[in-house]
């Protein structure tokens, strides 16, 4: 199979919708908007940031000419610091791969693509928030799971 991995632009706005809505519409939780009101706000959001230059950067997989996946990054820069710690990190989401299409390395190919934008931008890691499902995936690839994050929820 072969498959290209480039940079969204506004004309994949659409379809980068319709990803996010099959991604996150299969998840356990209820959906609270309809599907037609989340396209349109998915996309407006998207149209504002795909293809800008800025801090957000989007990656499409294509085989024969339809999508079959994406990935979002987002550079996140910290206060500047005197030690060595890191002062960039790359926030990754909403990265799907259609169903039909995994398990043939499309997956490691748009990580790829992410990890490398990252390191063009001097960011010291990237953080995520897994499924279930998708922890074995991001382990095979060197990511842990650290003992230093702390969240509070609402």
């Amino acid at each position: 199979m072969n498959v290209e991995i480039r940079l969204a632009s506004e004309t994949d706005v659409a379809t980068l919708a319709r990803l996010r809505y099959e991604l996150r519409s299969s998840s356990q939780q209820q959906a609270v908007e309809n599907e037609q009101a989340f396209l349109a706000r998915c996309e407006s959001w998207m149209s504002e940031r795909v293809g800008t230059g800025g801090a957000w950067q989007c990656w499409i997989a294509e085989s024969e000419a339809h999508v079959v996946g994406a990935v979002w990054a987002q550079l996140v820069e910290k206060i500047p610091n005197p030690t060595e710690e890191p002062e960039t990190y790359v926030y990754l989401t909403s990265f799907y791969v259609r169903e039909e299409y995994r398990g043939k390395g499309i997956g490691s190919q748009l990580l790829a693509a992410v990890v490398e934008w990252g390191r063009g931008k001097n960011a010291q890691m990237i953080i995520l928030w897994p499924t279930e499902g998708s922890k074995r995936f991001y382990l095979r690839h060197g990511f842990s799971f650290p003992n230093d994050l702390m969240i509070k929820r609402k």
